[in-house]
């Protein structure tokens, strides 16, 4: 044993029946070990020893429940407490726990606040986001002057047309699009081979010259072309 655990030691009779005046609560050899271990650097058979010493020169109680046994000061060396001291000191821990909880909620309030000033920008930073989002502005506006300057701007009506065009176009795919799948499904019935080997074996492109082709029908498929004549 080290000499400073042994000086510990020495002295812990002395260190837990204060403690346990002080406290004047039922503690386990292992809670008040818990308690002093820290500040006192007692080792738990120091405590327990001087536990049981001061039970045995009558300076603490001990009672035992099943194979725990509990510590606690001796009441009779406590003054009695008359109901009308216990009411002051009720209303006493009810002023201090009313205190407690309006302490806690202004910390709550308080690191709140001290949270939204950490993540807020500082005062350089601040700075160098506003010449950024100014020099992403200029390079807005100058993109916008260009644009405004450009000779070849897509008038309403043109817009209109290219709108008109694509829905016809649109309509016309949707319409072979369906042929093509009810000539497909019409040659399946009588097709000996899978669905997919129908596709791949190149039947079906020679029987749909426009490029349609049920299997891929997600794809843009163009419009027939006017045969040249001659």
């Amino acid at each position: 044993m080290s000499k400073g655990r042994a000086e510990a030691a020495a002295g812990a009779p002395g260190i837990l029946l204060r403690y346990l005046q002080e406290q004047n609560r039922p503690y386990s050899a292992q809670d008040v070990f818990g308690n002093l271990q820290r500040e006192h650097g007692l080792g738990k058979a120091a405590v327990v020893k001087a536990l049981e010493q001061l039970a045995q020169q009558g300076k603490i109680k001990e009672k035992t429940y099943g194979k725990q046994k509990i510590y606690f000061a001796d009441q009779d060396q406590f003054d009695m407490v008359s109901d009308v001291d216990l009411q002051g000191l009720d209303a006493k821990i009810v002023a201090l726990t009313a205190n407690v909880q309006s302490l806690q909620q202004s910390c709550r309030h308080m690191e709140a606040e001290l949270k939204e000033l950490t993540s807020a920008l500082t005062t350089p930073e601040m700075q160098k986001e506003i010449q950024e989002l100014k020099k992403e502005c200029a390079g807005y506006t100058e993109r916008l002057r260009n644009i405004k300057a450009a000779t070849n701007h897509v008038t309403p009506e043109e817009k209109e047309q290219v709108y008109r065009e694509r829905q016809r176009y649109c309509k016309e795919w949707r319409k072979r699009k369906r042929m093509a799948t009810e000539l497909s499904d019409a040659i399946l019935e009588g097709y000996p081979k899978s669905k997919k080997q129908f596709f791949v074996s190149g039947v079906l492109p020679s029987l749909l010259p426009w490029g349609l082709h049920p299997g891929r029908s997600h794809l843009l498929v163009s419009l027939p072309h006017r045969r040249k004549s001659g």
